[in-house]
């Protein structure tokens, strides 16, 4: 609430309220209802911290992106080579320039481990931060027993501002080709009323990876045609003549506002509905929330320099929401376990993964620091783990040689807040184990807690009430 005894409701609102009405949820489901159109155009002197957590889901190599070994065998090594930072003494792989030039803006930590090779494990330790595994673990779909991911955490303990759901995941659920979804994305204990908001801008294609449409491949390099519609930002704004024209009566709008609960009905029951509907109807009616997700908004000059792909629009949509008023955005950039690179992982990192990455982040750093935004937000970029430091070369199902997968150390990077043009933790000499200063996920996880102003001392609570400490480990220091 924003204290306002004696609101007054614009025609937005009105509807708003009007909509939630309809479904006989009440205006208790409604946050900040009181004093909204004020809040809107009236924002606090001093900006709210945020995150923005961008996942590469199917592990980056540590060795072909932050922590190149160009003095190790080749068997090792690779075959790329490095290029000098800005960062005195700091080289990465030659196919991050822009990263490379803009190393000031952000730190390396070379010395994130925990203890699992598998992929569905993986991302649940590094999407929850807890290195441990719930009992009735299940790797091939989500269980309510599962530890709630940092997004929900984030969502359930940071204040909604601005009308926005305080957590947003984008531009999609995490899926395996086999339409398996894949566990730790969610609330877990919380209940389900309690998951992020997912934004459903990239309709899932089981056979598809990268940065579509310019960057898309397949790992196998068989032969396909892509499905999906490749990027497609869903319609939130209510028509602006609801009160006439083809909406002439109560029941018309009902039928509108009833296609997007149907959408919602599969991601949380009718009996929790609250949370959801009122995130839902907020971002129906309110212009400046629209704007944040409009990609027609972006200039060309923003477009180039992002990137026109599904990597670039997906962080130009997060840089928007965190100044819009989101806590914290996650981003996943590539589904399908994009990064997965066991085979051919040399063309395709060359040539489809790295440089859309590359020139999205920097832009995303560029931008936030240029616009002001960058010391009151913290970006992280992580995977599930890292890639062996033998190259292998698995002949039934790839051309090309690769690495496998490697949970006992990766590199992670971190920006804003502090975080900028320093090193920290070491790698062994092939890049196998951390030598200095080893961090867990559960060190990441309190970076971003800390990064969002929560407390040490802070616990929450389960679906059946039952507390659970929110830190399970110090923040890495900037």
């Amino acid at each position: 609430m924003n204290g306002f005894d004696h609101p007054v409701l614009d025609r937005r609102v009105a509807l708003q309220a009007g909509a939630v009405g309809f479904l006989g949820l009440g205006l208790g489901h409604v946050p900040m209802l009181r004093g909204l159109a004020s809040s809107l155009d009236q924002p606090s002197s001093r900006r709210a911290k945020a995150v923005i957590f961008i996942f590469l889901s199917g592990g980056l190599s540590q060795h072909e992106s932050f922590d190149p070994k160009p003095e190790a065998p080749d068997t090792i090594r690779g075959e790329f080579g490095v290029t000098p930072t800005r960062t005195a003494g700091l080289f990465i792989c030659e196919h991050l320039p822009q990263l490379a030039n803009c190393s000031h803006l952000w730190t390396v930590v070379r010395s994130l481990t925990h203890p699992s090779n598998d992929h569905s494990a993986g991302h649940h330790i590094m999407l929850t931060g807890r290195s441990d595994l719930p009992i009735g673990f299940n790797p091939d779909k989500p269980q309510p027993t599962d530890h709630p991911s940092i997004a929900a955490l984030a969502g359930t303990l940071t204040r909604a501002r601005n009308n926005l759901p305080p957590a947003i995941v984008l531009p999609e659920k995490l899926i395996h080709t086999t339409g398996r979804v894949i566990p730790g994305q969610f609330a877990g204990i919380l209940g389900r009323n309690r998951d992020p908001w997912f934004l459903e801008a990239s309709p899932f294609e089981p056979r598809a990876y990268g940065a579509y449409p310019q960057y898309e491949f397949d790992h196998q390099q068989r032969s396909y045609q892509p499905k999906r519609q490749h990027f497609v930002i869903p319609d939130l704004s209510l028509p602006q003549d609801v009160d006439g024209g083809r909406f002439r009566d109560r029941l018309a709008l009902l039928r509108h506002v009833d296609a997007q609960r149907r959408a919602l009905e599969r991601t949380a029951s009718v009996a929790n509905f609250g949370k959801p509907w009122s995130d839902a109807v907020n971002l129906l009616t309110q212009e400046r929330v629209r704007a944040a997700f409009d990609l027609r908004k972006a200039t060309p000059r923003e477009l180039e320099n992002y990137g026109d792909n599904s990597f670039g629009w997906s962080l130009w949509i997060a840089a928007r929401l965190v100044e819009a008023g989101v806590s914290l955005v996650q981003v996943n950039l590539g589904n399908n376990e994009t990064w997965d690179t066991h085979g051919n992982a040399f063309p395709h990192l060359k040539e489809k993964l790295l440089p859309p990455m590359d020139r999205s982040v920097s832009a995303l750093l560029v931008d936030l620091q240029e616009r002001g935004l960058l010391a009151d937000t913290l970006v992280v970029l992580a995977s599930e783990f890292g890639r062996t430091p033998k190259i292998s070369t698995l002949t039934q199902f790839y051309k090309g040689p690769g690495r496998d997968h490697w949970g006992a150390v990766q590199s992670v990077l971190l920006a804003g807040m502090g975080f900028g043009g320093k090193v920290i933790g070491a790698s062994d000499r092939i890049g196998g184990y951390p030598i200095e200063s080893p961090c867990t996920p559960e060190n990441l996880a309190a970076t971003i807690y800390s990064a969002l102003g929560l407390p040490r001392t802070l616990e929450y609570h389960d679906s059946l009430g039952r507390p659970f400490a929110l830190y399970h480990g110090d923040p890495i220091p900037a």
